[in-house]
This record gives structure tokens, sequence and C-alpha cells, in this order.
């Protein structure tokens, strides 16, 4: 699991930042282990949250353990939600991270209701759910109204390509992308809209699957990875194909200290 945090900030280099990324594109058109063309990519993974969104979470639990619960509250105490935010959720369609965004807003907002100077207070927390799987943001729909959320104006569900946001510029004060951003068939474009939705001064999140070094740890990991998580798949899910592909996605993921880094360090 890698967490990785940056403020918004300006510079020159930015704007030839395009012509520098390049390299990534070895990573776009890739599939899980297999070489697709980019256009059919997004398709591919399309399919994939297709067949996997009813039983998305559940997965989640059996493939980590419970512990991709402790990564998002990690992620979101790094985020430090405040209310009257504006903030993206981006590849969140279950609504997950989102909920637990405005759980921490809420439990802010009880503290801080006794301090009437407090002007964030009253405007409205702004928390848009953005995924490109219409079956995610129906499955994240529902878990809404299960909590009580479906009225909430807090919570706002928007179908969109991470590489080509329909958002302002500057207009949110956090963005946040978990287990998603390796699935972008074009990485650094949806890190240049990030960068561009962002105001001055916020936050960007990415929690991602990463690679283990630890050699011992490493061959455990890889026979869990790809012999058990499938087998749970089919077995849970009736899908072993889709899982199968969510296991290699993580490993042709570029490892924490090379090149995401390294252009993520070109934008912020």
């Amino acid at each position: 699991m890698a967490l990785r945090l940056a403020s918004r900030k300006f510079g020159s280099k930015f704007l030839s930042m395009l012509t520098a990324t390049s390299s990534l594109h070895s990573h776009a058109t890739s599939f899980g282990f297999k070489e697709v063309r980019e256009e059919d990519k997004s398709q591919l993974v399309g399919n994939v949250f297709t067949n996997v969104a009813s039983n998305y979470d559940l997965m989640n639990d059996l493939m980590s353990g419970g512990l991709h619960r402790l990564w998002k509250e990690r992620l979101v105490s790094k985020l430090n939600p405040f209310p009257g935010m504006k903030h993206l959720d981006v590849a969140g369609g279950t609504g997950d991270v989102a909920f637990r965004i405005l759980e921490t807003v809420n439990s802010v907002k009880r503290r801080a209701i006794q301090d009437p100077s407090n002007d964030n207070l009253h405007e409205e927390t702004e928390i848009y759910v953005c995924d490109i799987n219409p079956n995610m943001l129906n499955v994240g729909k529902k878990r809404a109204v299960e909590r009580g959320l479906g009225e909430t104006k807090s919570l706002i569900w928007a179908e969109g390509d991470a590489e080509a946001l329909d958002f302002p510029d500057n207009s949110m004060d956090g963005y946040t992308i978990a287990f998603g951003i390796r699935n972008v068939t074009h990485i650094e474009k949806a890190l240049v809209e990030a960068h561009r939705v962002l105001k001055r001064g916020g936050r960007f999140l990415c929690l991602e699957l990463s690679h283990v070094d630890v050699p011992l740890l490493k061959q455990v990991y890889d026979y869990y990875s790809f012999s058990i998580i499938p087998a749970v798949g089919e077995l849970v899910a009736g899908d072993r194909e889709s899982y199968q592909y969510l296991v290699e996605s993580i490993r042709r993921f570029p490892p924490q200290t090379q090149d995401f880094r390294r252009l993520s360090m070109k934008i912020w």
C-alpha cells in the first residue's frame, strides 16, 4: 500500500510536462499483463468493473483481510476534511471514501457548532463522487440510501472520465483517488486534470497498491495474489478473469520510487 500526498503548487515547468511524460505510455497500453490498443483499454477496464461492481467492497475485504478500510481511514485523515470544503473523489463509485470524508466533516462540524464565528459551518460541503462506470455509481447511490444519506446535498454523484474532468479550474479543495489510477489509460492526463481542478493549496491524495521488495514476503504475496485472489473471485463473484486482471494491474503499476513519483513531482 502506498499513500501519496501533494499540495498544489504552480511553476513554469508544469506547462511543459506533457512532453516529459511519454515514458508512462507503456503502462497506459497495458491491460494486466496483456498489451492492448489505447482505444480499447477503457472499454476492457469498464467491463471488469461492470462485472465486479456488486461484489466490489466484499472482495476488497476478502483480498486485503479488511486492511483496505484502515488504508482509507488514513487517506481521509491525511486529507483533513473540513466543513464547507469542495472535494472530488475520482474512481470512487461505491462511495467508500466519500462516506468517510462526509462522516469526518460532520464530526468536525458537531465539535465546532458552538463557535458561531466559524463561517465554514454555514457553507454547504460538496463531495463529488466521480466514476467512469455507471454500475459502480449505482452501487454507491444504493449504499448512500442504506446509510440514510440518499437525500443529502453534500454527496453529488457524477459519471465522468479522470482524463477529462467536467469540473472548472481551481474549483476543488481536495482530490482523492483510491485504487483507481492504475486503471486509467493515460495516467499523466489524469494527473494534469487533478492539478487543473485543484485550488492553489488544495490537496491531492492517491491511495494505491504497489510492489513488495522483501524476497520472502514477495513470494508469499505473489502466491496469494495469483493463486488465492482469482480463486476467491471465482467462488464469491463467479468471475475469475476480472480479479486476475486486478492482480496483474497492480504488478504493472510503477513501483513507489520510480515513474509515478517522478511524474507527480513534475506536476506539483
